[in-house]
């Protein structure tokens, strides 16, 4: 694996604050809370961080995380959100598909197939939702984004959504070099097992993309 040098030390301390999220320690939540703060991460980050691990990890560690950045962080929560009125359902929709097609590519139209299959409300609320309401906010860009999403889904040990990831990671312009860096950021929280699946799984990723190439 790369180095991490590849990331800026912002960046890397907020993905040790994903990766910590998803792991659910609380001990370990804070230090990285903390250490977004000492760095510092811009606050934005943080927040949109926080606000979309929702997608990954549900409300139980969502709720923990925020607490403990809101007392360690000193950050008051703003007193509204202008981007979270429901009367903007028809920008999430649009703002949804077009976030959700750049991290597929040409998996995007067969991905909305697969997910409607299993159920037309999921569909909806993936884009809707997922890509439209939460990953498409101002505050964090994609490529960013993507990241925290990798760093999550490997903690969870989610190889499926790992797998999307990962080249949803690429597809929004990030280089083999960061991907790998992101990754060697969340070896310390792996088994050796789980690592090894999480190396064959890229090897995997990046050669099918260099192929595509």
């Amino acid at each position: 694996m790369e180095k991490q040098d590849h990331l800026d030390p912002a960046t890397v301390q907020l993905l040790r604050f994903a990766a910590a999220i998803a792991q659910g320690e609380e001990p370990d939540v804070r230090e990285r809370a903390a250490a977004c703060r000492a760095a510092p991460v811009p606050t934005p980050w943080v927040e949109e961080l926080l606000l979309q691990s929702l997608l990954m990890v549900g409300y139980p560690r969502t709720l923990v995380a925020f607490a403990i950045w809101r007392k360690l962080g000193h950050v008051a929560a703003p007193p509204s959100d202008p981007d979270a009125e429901y009367a903007r359902v028809a920008e999430w929709t649009a703002r949804g598909e077009a976030t959700c097609e750049v991290v597929y590519g040409a998996n995007y139209r067969r991905l909305r197939e697969n997910v409607r299959e299993l159920h037309p409300a999921l569909d909806a609320w993936m884009i809707i939702e997922g890509y439209g309401r939460t990953m498409s906010r101002p505050g964090l860009d994609l490529l960013r984004r993507e990241f925290c999403v990798v760093a999550q889904t490997a903690v969870m040990e989610t190889p499926r959504q790992l797998h999307s990831h990962l080249r949803g990671a690429l597809h929004a312009g990030a280089t083999f070099a960061q991907v790998e860096a992101v990754l060697a950021l969340v070896n310390p929280l792996l088994s050796y097992n789980q690592w090894r699946k999480v190396k064959e799984l890229w090897a995997r990723v990046r050669e099918g993309w260099e192929r595509e190439r």
